[in-house]
């Protein structure tokens, strides 16, 4: 598990557990009428805002901690959520998916 000692880790680390936290809450209140809840937790991923801070160093440390041995990018993010909104996921709510790559 990565610790990160950084300011605001807190608060980070709290926002994602609520995320966690209202999506099996929601999918237990909606689930009687249909609705499927479920979250998806990207790991590192290619965007406008991680080319902004993630040095060629810090980049090869997050390869090498990537079990696909790479940097996500958007569109594998864009299938996961495109399968959750898919009826083959008919049967999955309240769960937050990891997308990482295999990062830990």
């Amino acid at each position: 598990m990565l610790v990160c000692r950084a300011p605001g880790y807190s608060i980070y680390s709290s926002a994602k557990a609520a995320v966690e936290a209202i999506t099996i809450a929601l999918a237990r209140e909606l689930g009687p009428s249909g609705v499927r809840v479920n979250a998806v937790a990207p790991g590192t991923t290619k965007t406008d805002m991680t080319r902004r801070v993630l040095t060629a160093e810090l980049e090869a440390m997050t390869v090498n901690r990537t079990a696909l041995r790479r940097i996500g990018c958007p569109d594998d993010i864009a299938k996961v959520v495109s399968f959750l909104a898919s009826d083959d996921a008919a049967w999955i709510t309240g769960e937050v998916i990891t997308a990482s790559g295999g990062l830990r």
